[in-house]
């Protein structure tokens, strides 16, 4: 059996993306949890870095489905002794069918576990991508418009992991536009900004890049944001605030937009990326979105063991 990761959005097919929002959709709506399709397995979760959502998502999500959960603080490992990543993959392999890892800044250490196989490894988040929220998101998009294909949206604010999973997902779906208005300097990084270009031309969308928000499309079915300083970050520059400021998501932005709902990963920090009233406002699907973290993970899981699940009916 090859076992499936979900390290980058990359690593799925333009059907395994749709199929795991759509069976996000249907657990969220009651209709997909039929039995319990993860008993027999356990997943792992580990995280080097703070988690509310996520965490929450793949641990509950795991339960759910009638797997085991086996969590680890890191301080906890040998890893905190000196043990080589290697070595603690390898052992994790043996016993372990996923592991859900938020670990170091990049995604090397993730694919070397990968590599070893015996497991699926899931990034919960690096430093350049967050696909399983970008699942979630599609899952929130799928849910409330019943549809993602023809979706107008607009991303305001940095270029971060979060954007990168949006744009690599978003613009596998038909019809989508996108637009991303970024800080000079914080936009997207160039590698994935081509590949989710290439993906939208592909898929009869458009992807586009700004720095302001002067030009930005208007009637858009939604308004994204995410903090301004991405967890376990810094930024180079101390007066970076100066250059974000301007990208703060206000209500006036809905003038252009009336019927546009506002999304955000969360955490959100009120009176920076975002005003109070409209994050709290009747146009916020925030926390809805937070809640769809849960259902696209057991998506994710799911997708992730069902050749182990298959092999062990056999």
């Amino acid at each position: 059996m090859t076992e499936r990761h979900v390290i980058s959005l990359t690593d799925l097919t333009d059907e395994d993306v749709h199929s795991v929002v759509v069976r996000g959709a249907r657990f969220a709506e009651g209709r997909g949890a039929d039995g319990a399709p993860l008993a027999g397995t356990v997943t792992g979760i580990l995280f080097r870095r703070t988690s509310t959502r996520t965490r929450t998502a793949f641990s509950a999500g795991a339960q759910r489905l009638g797997g085991g959960v086996v969590v680890f603080r890191p301080e906890e490992l040998q890893l905190a002794t000196g043990e080589t990543a290697a070595d603690t993959g390898a052992v994790l392999a043996g016993m372990l069918d996923v592991l859900v890892a938020r670990t170091a800044d990049d995604e090397a250490e993730m694919r070397e576990w990968a590599a070893l196989g015996g497991m699926s490894v899931v990034n919960a988040m690096s430093e350049q991508e967050h696909p399983t929220q970008g699942l979630a998101d599609l899952t929130t998009l799928y849910r409330r418009f019943g549809a993602v294909e023809g979706l107008r949206v607009l991303y305001v604010g940095e270029g971060n992991n979060t954007a990168a999973a949006l744009a690599l997902g978003l613009t596998r779906f038909r019809d989508v536009h996108l637009h991303l208005a970024t800080p000079p300097g914080y936009g997207l990084a160039a590698a994935t900004a081509t590949r989710a270009a290439k993906q939208a031309a592909s898929c009869g969308s458009t992807f586009t890049e700004g720095q302001s928000l002067r030009d930005v499309p208007e009637g858009v079915d939604v308004i994204y944001t995410t903090r301004w300083q991405t967890t376990g970050t810094t930024k180079d520059d101390p007066d970076w605030r100066r250059s974000f400021e301007p990208f703060q998501v206000t209500a006036g932005l809905w003038r252009a937009s009336p019927d546009a709902l506002f999304m955000h990963d969360l955490p959100a920090h009120r009176g920076d990326e975002v005003t109070a009233d409209v994050l709290d406002g009747d146009r916020s699907i925030a926390f809805e979105q937070a809640e769809n973290k849960m259902w696209s993970a057991m998506a994710v899981l799911e997708w992730c063991v069902r050749g182990v699940v298959e092999r062990r009916g056999a």
